[in-house]
């Protein structure tokens, strides 16, 4: 009989081994997810009448060519594919992104290219200040791309996005966030950028990918349990028992699933927490030392079509609270609602900052000002507005995070028939299709006779490549 294979997460990651588990007919699946509906941070609801995302979110031509073939099924003509029309806001002045080279010629002050130019002519090569242990995403970026570039953009950004001076960053910061970490890097993307310069979008939003994989996964007799957050987890004594899985609903009594295989999509040090019996105290000072950044989702319902036709704005500038704006009509393409179209403004922040504790009507204020400073007033004052507050948005790299990270991945790893992955799984900077392709994988190492251990591990290292595509 196939074995019973409990997914912990409904997000992409969740979603995606449920459905190919499914499909293969190699398991009985059981998914639990916390909230009422799937997607995760990469789901869709409504507000004002549109259907919004948690963010920004593409599917990147990147993505598997199995996975897209799937979601291609899946979708149908539900999946669109869009050209990117970003802009970025770099010393005051608005540019194209991804960056156009025309574009950089003409906007970009005088200053700026002189700069770059003359840290182009005395990057040194070979071995720099940039190697070794002491290692920092800032010493990296500096050694092959100069001061211009590094204190005009990332190092900004950087401290925006994850709260940290970029000499306090990980220099394995740098490479699974900065694709472009070198001038011909640089110049082979700009001389290439067809690539980045198209996504595809569901047409209901990104969320629709999600809700899309689950329907297909309760076809195949998936068993999905929405409203579900798990409390704790024990492990098997021995080969012959089960994991136990104890998960609450609202108002609901608490309810047991027994399963010979867990997949955890969860944050790993969450799971930690809740792993029965305890870990040792080590690990458990491992998962305190990993930290993660929280996001605040603003969202503004303006009484008219379109605020412009740009998808995504970014604010990399210091003056700005705000990261990026988004416009999801911009995204899907769809012209409905008429007379209305909604932003959602991105705040990188921690729980402990006064920002996370203001209402609804103070963050758009704090949204509008920012929009007012950047010559984006808004045409009509703002009909509604709300929010959404995502804790764990960002795994922070620190300098010296690699240590308790392996110490606990470790762990986890040595656990009987438990298996970690996707973001939040594996602590890493994952888009939605690195999620997706993880999920097909370790749904692939699932047979009647159990999971392939040694597969998994040689997947395992396929992932260590993973870069962000932004």
């Amino acid at each position: 009989m196939p074995p019973r294979v409990l997914v912990l997460g409904g997000g992409p990651a969740g979603c995606g081994a449920a459905w190919r588990l499914a499909a293969r007919g190699n398991a009985r699946v059981t998914l639990l997810e916390q909230s009422g509906a799937v997607g995760g941070h990469a789901g869709s609801f409504l507000f004002a009448g549109q259907r919004v995302d948690y963010g920004s979110h593409r599917l990147h031509p990147a993505c598997d060519p199995a996975v897209l073939a799937d979601l291609r099924s899946l979708l149908g003509d539900d999946l669109r594919r869009r050209a990117r029309h970003g802009r970025i806001r770099l010393r005051g002045r608005w540019l194209h992104f991804p960056l156009r080279p025309l574009d950089l010629l003409l906007r970009l002050d005088r200053a700026f290219a002189l700069g770059a130019l003359v840290d182009m002519l005395r990057r040194r090569r070979g071995p720099d200040a940039a190697s070794g242990s002491s290692a920092s995403f800032a010493s990296v970026l500096l050694a092959q791309l100069g001061p211009t570039i590094c204190h005009s953009f990332y190092f900004p950004y950087a401290r925006k996005i994850w709260g940290l001076e970029p000499t306090e960053i990980d220099a394995e910061q740098a490479r699974r966030r900065v694709s472009a970490r070198t001038f011909r890097a640089l110049f082979a993307r700009l001389a290439r950028p067809s690539s980045r310069g198209v996504f595809f979008y569901p047409r209901l939003g990104y969320g629709q990918i999600c809700e899309a994989l689950a329907a297909a996964a309760r076809d195949r007799a998936a068993d999905l349990r929405l409203g579900r957050r798990v409390v704790s987890l024990r492990a098997p004594r021995d080969a012959a028992e089960p994991w136990v899985a104890e998960a609450t609903g609202e108002g609901g009594p608490t309810e047991r699933v027994e399963a010979e295989l867990v997949f955890s999509t969860l944050p790993l040090t969450r799971v930690a927490a809740m792993i029965d019996p305890a870990p040792p105290a080590a690990i458990l000072r491992a998962a305190d030392a990993l930290t993660y950044r929280s996001l605040l989702l603003v969202y503004l319902a303006l009484p008219v079509d379109r605020f412009t036709p740009f998808d995504a704005h970014y604010f990399p500038e210091r003056e700005f609270t705000i990261s990026r704006l988004s416009e999801p009509k911009n995204y899907s393409g769809e012209r409905e609602p008429a007379g209305s179209t909604v932003l959602c403004a991105e705040i990188p922040c921690r729980p402990e900052d006064p920002l996370w504790s203001l209402e609804d009507r103070e963050l758009a204020a704090v949204v509008v000002a920012d929009l007012e400073r950047a010559g984006l007033a808004p045409p009509a004052a703002v009909a509604e507005a709300t929010c959404r507050r995502l804790r764990h948005a960002y795994p922070v790299y620190r300098v010296g995070f690699a240590a308790p990270l392996a110490e606990l991945d470790a762990w986890l790893s040595a656990l009987p028939r438990f298996v970690s992955y996707g973001r939040q799984g594996l602590y890493a900077h994952d888009n939605a299709h690195h999620a997706l392709v993880e999920a097909y994988r370790a749904a692939d190492c699932v047979d009647h006779g159990g999971f392939d251990a040694a597969r998994w591990l040689s997947h395992r290292q396929e992932f260590a490549s993973h870069v962000v595509e932004d």
